[in-house]
């Protein structure tokens, strides 16, 4: 364990909401909510204004609506988180070559290892030298993005984060080494990674509540519980004791959630639903790290301790809720589940980056692809009435080889939030669309709040366009 607070986490203030506030003047103060908005989507992130409606993460969409219907609801612009994140992580890494990105909107940072190092050694205070780096630091973020960001400062990973959290939002806490136990003490024993609902519930039912209750009990009693790897992890960190590195630029080979249940599962429907709830957690995780994936994992334990993995490759690269649910489902129905289920687990591998970009190429394709079927489809129906007419009555009419029946034009589909650029008005965001209509909002993020217009869905002079910088260039 380190004697100097020389770890910091760093976690962006609701940061997908924080970026479209401040991209666009006339939400600035206002209640957002970015997501899914289809009909199983679900909140990613929810502005502050928004949680004092009660709309949190992982939310039904139609549910945050229901709480707080005057918000402005939005599709994710993961091109614009992705340009602030790596701004914010450039400030980071001038203080440290160690550098650890958790997701678009945190990371660990070892001062010790950056030019602040031998001053930070060498100083009667460190912790003073720590909060005002860290100080700056968030300073320059709110400079340059106008976005605020929490810190947390520790001896370590596991009490930096904590830390971070107790700063929320927009602030700064310290936790001096010595102190871990006394901070960590009175916490309930879901703070600490690796805890979650299902084994929360076992400690409670063993009547350990808080962090110091584990601390108490004793490695052998929490191995008993947990398991011997489970435990003994445990145990350590209710003792404040943590000795991981930062390790800089993971690059993860795949995202992955997975659930235990109390009682084993039997009934397949809900399987299937808690399938579906696994598969949306785990987008969250993709669309938070900036990456998409082609190959989707379905993991399965049964009653007999027993465990399987199915596995399907898609042709490209998505992080679409939707397409990943649905292979999960299919990966699930090909497991025999009698006898019932301890785990199930939905993860994406083969990761890749995805752009804004490629996102709404995907949509406008499925969008003419579901058109073409269509056309497709009816003029099936309408030829399967006519008679044919015998060939014998009637005298071939030639037509020129290039003559071909023209096509009819596909409406262009706009999405609430997309950016947006007009001949005439120039850079602006969808505010929504429907009935051949699409409404604009024109401002930039150094405007005040702009003008609404309305078009045609398919007005030529309305364009789908790049995310403009959070600062005037």
């Amino acid at each position: 364990m380190r004697s100097l607070p020389s770890i910091i986490h760093l976690d962006m203030d609701a940061f997908f909401a924080s970026v479209e506030q401040a991209a666009k003047p006339s939400l600035r103060g206002k209640p957002v909510v970015v997501g899914g908005l289809g009909g199983r989507g679900v909140v990613s992130t929810a502005s502050y204004e928004a949680r004092k409606f009660g709309v949190h993460s992982a939310m039904p969409m139609a549910q945050a609506r229901r709480l707080c219907p005057n918000a402005a609801f939005l599709t994710g612009r993961f091109e614009a988180y992705r340009q602030v994140s790596e701004l914010v992580m450039s400030l980071l890494r001038e203080l440290s070559p160690l550098v650890e990105p958790l997701s678009l909107d945190e990371a660990f940072v070892d001062l010790e290892a950056g030019p602040y190092g031998p001053a930070l050694a060498g100083a009667a205070d460190g912790g003073q030298l720590v909060l005002a780096l860290a100080e700056d630091l968030r300073a320059d973020i709110e400079r340059r993005t106008g976005l605020t960001a929490s810190v947390g400062a520790a001896g370590s990973k596991l009490m930096a984060k904590i830390a971070s959290e107790q700063a929320k939002p927009d602030g700064l806490v310290l936790v001096p080494p010595g102190q871990e136990r006394a901070v960590l003490g009175p916490m309930s024993v879901r703070v600490l990674p690796g805890v979650g609902p299902a084994t929360g519930q076992a400690l409670r039912q063993a009547g350990l509540n808080t962090v110091a209750d584990l601390a108490e009990t004793g490695e052998t009693e929490l191995v008993r519980l947990l398991g011997r790897a489970h435990g003994v992890g445990v145990h350590q960190m209710a003792l404040g004791l943590d000795d991981r590195p930062v390790v800089p630029d993971r690059d993860a080979k795949s995202v992955s959630v997975e659930d235990t249940f109390e009682v084993d599962l039997a009934d397949r429907d809900r399987i299937m639903h808690e399938v579906e709830i696994l598969a949306a957690r785990c987008v969250r995780r993709l669309r938070a790290a900036g990456r998409s994936g082609r190959t989707v994992v379905l993991k399965v334990r049964r009653f007999d301790f027993s465990t399987l993995t199915r596995s399907e490759t898609l042709r490209g690269p998505t992080d679409d809720e939707a397409v990943i649910a649905d292979t999960a489902r299919r990966l699930a129905a090909q497991v025999d589940v009698t006898g019932g289920v301890r785990l199930l687990g939905v993860g994406v591998s083969q990761l890749a980056d995805y752009t804004q970009e490629d996102l709404f190429a995907q949509a406008v394709r499925e969008a003419a692809e579901a058109e073409a079927r269509a056309r497709a489809d009816a003029e099936a129906e309408a030829g399967a009435g006519t008679e044919e007419p015998d060939p014998a009555e009637t005298e071939p009419t030639p037509e020129p080889a290039d003559v071909r029946e023209p096509e009819a034009p596909v409406a262009r589909r706009w999405f609430p939030g997309q950016d947006v650029t007009h001949t005439g008005l120039g850079p602006g965001w969808v505010q929504g669309s429907g009935v051949g209509r699409v409404t604009v909002r024109f401002e930039t993020p150094w405007s005040g709040p702009g003008r609404v217009r309305t078009f045609l869905v398919d007005d030529p002079e309305l364009e789908p366009s790049r995310p403009l910088p959070l600062r005037e260039p």
